[in-house]
C-alpha cells in the first residue's frame, strides 16, 4: 500500500435523476463528473444510492418487482466501466449503489473501485419497508472496513447509517472516513439520514460524507421524487467547524462538492479531544460485537 497522504480530498456527486435512453448515456454522464472531479486530484468520488434508477423507465410496462430486476442486468456493465474510470482518472470511486442479483435473491450493492484496478463490493444491510414491499430486496450481512491507499474507510448505504452499531464496529476496525450514498424522496426522509450521519461523525470521531440524488422522474414507478443536500460532516471539537459541517451542497440542485480532510486532526482528537467518545466508553457495563456471517 502506498504512503498515506497528509490531506485526503473527496468529491461528492449530487446527481440529477433524469431519463436516459440507455446505459451508455448514463455512463457518459457519470464519466463527465468523474473526469471533472479528478481534475482537482480527488482521492475519492462518491455517487448516490440507486443513481441508475432512471433506466427503469425503459421497462415501465413491467411492475416494480420485475423492472428492478431488469435494471440489475446493467450492474456488471456499470461496475466494469467505473473500475476502468477509476484507473484512467487515478481516483477511488464509491459507485453509490445498484441492484445485484445472486442466488435467486436481489441485493442493493455498490462497489469500491480502487484506482489500482481492484474492486470491493458492499451490500446494504438494513432494507427499508419500501424496498421490501415493492422490490423484495434482501439484506447483506457483512460489516467491514476497506483498506485503501488513503487509509481505512467504511461504506454504509442510506438506511444503514440510521443504525449506530454498524459505524461503531467500523470505527473499532480503524475507519477514518464513512461514505454514505443515499436516496430519499422527502425532506423528512433526508433529515433522518442527515442527522444520523452527523451523529455518527461525533460518536465515532470520524468524517462522514453523504451523497444523494435530486429531481423528478415521471415515468419510473416507485422512484418519482427525490430530495438531497449532500455534505461532509466532522466531529464536534475545537479543531473542526463549530457546526460539524465541513462542506455541503445547495439542496435539490445538481452539483458537485469537494472537501479536504485531515486524518491527523482525527488522531489528535482521539488523544486530546475535549471529550473522548471512543475512549470513554464503559466496556465494563456494555459491549458490542458482530454476530452475523461474512459474505452475502
Amino acid at each position: 500500500m502506498t504512503e498515506k497522504k497528509s490531506l485526503i480530498r473527496i468529491g461528492l456527486v449530487q446527481w440529477k435523476m433524469t431519463n436516459f435512453a440507455d446505459v451508455d448515456s448514463l455512463l457518459n454522464r457519470a464519466e463527465f463528473f468523474i473526469k471533472s472531479l479528478s481534475g482537482f486530484e480527488t482521492d475519492f468520488i462518491l455517487f448516490p444510492e440507486l443513481f441508475n434508477g432512471p433506466l427503469m423507465g425503459n421497462f415501465n410496462e413491467l411492475n416494480e418487482y420485475h423492472a428492478i430486476r431488469k435494471l440489475a442486468e446493467y450492474t456488471e456493465t456499470i461496475r466494469k466501466r467505473f473500475s476502468e474510470l477509476a484507473v484512467l482518472f487515478e481516483t477511488n470511486i464509491i459507485t453509490g449503489s445498484m441492484p445485484f442479483s445472486e442466488g435467486g435473491q436481489l441485493f442493493n450493492v455498490g462497489f469500491l473501485c480502487h484506482r489500482n484496478g481492484n474492486t470491493d463490493m458492499y451490500r446494504k444491510i438494513h432494507i427499508t419497508p419500501n424496498e421490501t414491499e415493492h422490490w423484495e430486496i434482501s439484506g447483506g450481512n457483512e460489516i467491514r472496513a476497506f483498506e485503501t491507499d488513503c487509509g481505512k474507510i467504511g461504506i454504509l448505504i442510506c438506511y444503514d447509517v440510521e443504525f449506530p452499531e454498524l459505524s461503531r464496529l467500523l470505527a473499532e476496525d480503524g475507519m477514518q472516513i464513512l461514505f454514505v450514498p443515499f436516496l430519499t424522496d422527502t425532506q423528512n426522509g433526508f433529515t433522518r439520514v442527515q442527522r444520523c450521519a452527523q451523529a455518527r461523525a461525533i460518536e465515532n470521531e470520524c468524517y462522514v460524507a453523504i451523497a444523494g440524488s435530486v429531481g423528478e422522474l415521471y415515468n419510473v414507478k416507485n422512484m418519482d421524487i427525490h430530495y438531497a443536500q449532500s455534505a461532509v460532516f466532522t466531529p464536534s471539537d475545537h479543531s473542526f467547524p463549530p457546526d460539524g459541517i465541513k462542506a455541503e451542497t445547495i439542496a435539490n440542485n445538481e452539483m458537485t462538492l469537494i472537501a479536504d480532510l485531515d486524518p491527523e486532526l482525527l488522531k489528535n482528537l482521539h488523544n486530546n479531544g475535549s471529550v473522548k467518545n471512543l475512549k470513554n466508553r464503559r466496556k465494563d457495563v456494555y459491549s458490542l460485537f458482530k454476530t452475523g456471517l461474512a459474505g452475502a
